[in-house]
């Protein structure tokens, strides 16, 4: 899986990323739930509500397949919720309608609750990926990964009204074994791509049009992007791709679990 590198973004990410929350340790479980006020216990004056039962763990091997069957594939969209892009993308999917995967970052998650809600409301699936997209996590030790992992699975939850992250897909494909195993146990399958369609370089949307069409027949999951700069050239590809993808006889579906 090729890492994108040079994202002006990233420093602005990473920064309002700072003082999120406390480095969590290896092996921490985050235990408060969505709806809850304040951080992991109830005002003297509420009645603490049960917290909501843990995710099941899920297969920690790197999702490709799709669970729509052989010629279905999974369009998977990295880097957001951006109030200017998301809306847009969404447009085009339900136009289309096509399901996707969103992977999340969490900052960005923190930031803009209602697009979360939005994508929850229009069945799509939310996917962890990460705190602040350091693409780099994986040569970084075992707590740190834990933090930007689990931080921002509770980033997520939260803004979405409770709905927790299925996937986990490492920025830049910085996968882990520990990083596997870790989002694994939280329920978040790990999610790689056959597709890159080079969207995030903006070569034009005829390029990224072309790029999927070239490579689809070599695997389900497509990787676009609605954050981290102008996205107009996704918006525009996406409108004709999907159509394009319905004309070659695939269906849509989600990454498997």
């Amino acid at each position: 899986m090729a890492r994108h590198g040079g994202r002006g973004w990233y420093g602005r990410v990473v920064a309002a990323a700072v003082g999120v929350t406390a480095v969590a340790a290896a092996t921490s479980v985050w235990t408060a739930q969505a709806g809850q006020s304040g951080g992991g216990s109830a005002a003297p004056s509420t009645s603490a509500r049960p917290a909501a039962p843990e995710a099941a763990p899920v297969s920690e091997t790197i999702a490709h397949a799709s669970a729509a069957g052989a010629h279905a594939v999974n369009i998977t969209i990295d880097d957001g919720p951006d109030p200017v892009w998301t809306p847009q993308v969404l447009q085009v999917l339900r136009d289309n309608g096509v399901k996707a995967t969103f992977c999340m970052v969490g900052t960005q998650a923190e930031a803009h609750p209602d697009l979360v809600k939005q994508v929850v409301a229009a069945g799509h699936r939310l996917c962890d990926h990460t705190v602040s997209h350091d693409t780099t996590m994986d040569k970084k030790s075992q707590v740190y990964q834990s933090q930007q992992i689990v931080d921002a699975e509770r980033q997520i939850t939260k803004a979405s009204g409770g709905v927790r992250p299925m996937y986990y897909r490492a920025p830049g494909g910085a996968f882990t074994p520990y990083s596997r195993k870790l989002a694994a146990s939280h329920g978040m399958r790990p999610l790689g791509w056959n597709v890159d369609s080079k969207d995030f370089e903006r070569p034009g949307s005829a390029a990224i049009v072309a790029t999927v069409e070239r490579e689809v027949a070599g695997g389900p999951t497509i990787l676009f992007h609605d954050a981290g700069g102008d996205r107009s050239q996704t918006v525009e590809a996406l409108r004709t791709v999907l159509p394009w993808l319905k004309q070659q006889g695939y269906g849509f579906g989600f990454p498997v679990r």
